[in-house]
């Protein structure tokens, strides 16, 4: 099989069933955006690599997956029915992961059923949003109160021309993706560009002027504006590349070993085990001192190896505990009750065979 081809299933495998893990509990946490991200950065990564490497089915299977899960986070409402399809989505992406795997071909068939009803959850998700937004109430204000003759006389001409402010809050709960007006509100105080004193006399001056020379007090405001964006977006840059460079960091951390090869060399292990034993044995009968030392030495980093060895077989328990939220949320569904899980003791290790 190509390399590719393999680091492909490979890496795709484990996408998968994170997907799985966390449409379950995004299901539950539907307001959760972090969860709803990584789960649409994963199918968008599956969605262009089955592209690249010219995988028509799989990529129009991942594509549809793709566009309900970025109605949600537009904002469109999280159903039971929709998360349903998405795995059975899932499902058939396994499958034809499996025919892929076996032959080193996409397998010949027709995801038209599946596609369809991912196309048909878009389509009642924005009818629904369409619906409430048309059905919101619209509360108008109470008109304002004319003030007495006297103390419209008796005031100053800026209180004349100030109104009664009416303040009124209209809350509903956030959806995926959306932030609050505060928030907003608190991000254009924080971007606000503020001009320099010289800049506000001489946009003072400009009103008085004729209109011709409009133009350029725009011109002196955005060559105001140009330092601060640049040195806005240099700190994005500087940020982005210093979490790509983290996100690199933590990558070369780990390397991906051939499960025979980790087999082979623990069988190494096990035979030089063998042979630290025997030597120590004909150490004690000889009695002979001049070869204890290193014997010793030899023995410790034996038993040093053969741990290290034993410890790239250790797995945590909860990898294998991985597809539980799947299986009980399916039975759930299936029997119409509410089940809850409580998993413990997750990061405890058990050797690979344990867990096969």
């Amino acid at each position: 099989m190509d390399d590719l081809l393999r680091e492909f299933l490979t890496e795709t495998s484990e996408s998968l069933d994170t997907v799985d893990n966390q449409l379950v509990k995004f299901e539950q946490e539907p307001n959760n955006a972090k969860i709803l991200d990584n789960i649409f950065r994963l199918v968008h990564t599956i969605k262009g690599t089955c592209g690249f490497l010219g995988l028509p089915r799989l990529e129009a299977l991942a594509h549809a997956g793709e566009t309900l899960m970025g109605k949600f986070r537009d904002g469109m409402p999280v159903t039971g029915q929709a998360v349903t399809v998405i795995l059975s989505s899932i499902d058939r992406i396994k499958e034809i992961l499996a025919g892929l795997e076996a032959t080193e071909a996409e397998p010949e068939g027709n995801d038209r059923d599946l596609i369809d009803k991912l196309e048909a959850m878009v389509e009642q998700g924005m009818a629904a949003m369409a619906a409430g937004s048309a059905a919101a109430p619209v509360t108008e204000a109470p008109p304002l109160a004319p003030e007495a003759p006297a103390a419209a006389a008796s005031a100053p001409a800026k209180e004349m021309t100030a109104g009664t402010l009416i303040e009124q809050t209209l809350e509903r709960p956030l959806r995926p993706g959306e932030v609050s007006l505060d928030e907003l509100e608190r991000a254009f105080r924080e971007t606000a560009i503020e001009a320099p004193a010289p800049a506000a006399v001489a946009k003072a001056e400009v009103k008085a002027e004729p209109a011709a020379e409009a133009p350029a007090a725009k011109d002196a405001a955005k060559d105001a504006a140009k330092p601060a964006a640049r040195e806005k977006a240099a700190a994005k840059k500087s940020m982005a590349d210093e979490i790509a460079g983290e996100g690199a960091r933590i990558a070369n951390q780990s390397i991906r070993v051939n499960v025979d090869t980790l087999e082979h060399l623990m069988t190494m292990v096990s035979e030089l085990v063998l042979t630290r034993n025997q030597l120590l044995e004909i150490s004690r009968r000889n009695e002979d001192t001049e070869f204890k030392v290193p014997l010793q030495r030899l023995s410790n980093v034996t038993a040093e190896l053969q741990e290290g060895v034993m410890k790239t077989r250790m797995q945590p328990i909860g990898n294998a505990w991985q597809k539980l939220p799947r299986i009980v949320r399916d039975l759930s569904s299936e029997l119409g009750k509410q089940i809850e899980l409580e998993m413990h003791g997750a990061d405890t290790e058990l050797d690979r065979q344990v867990l096969d």
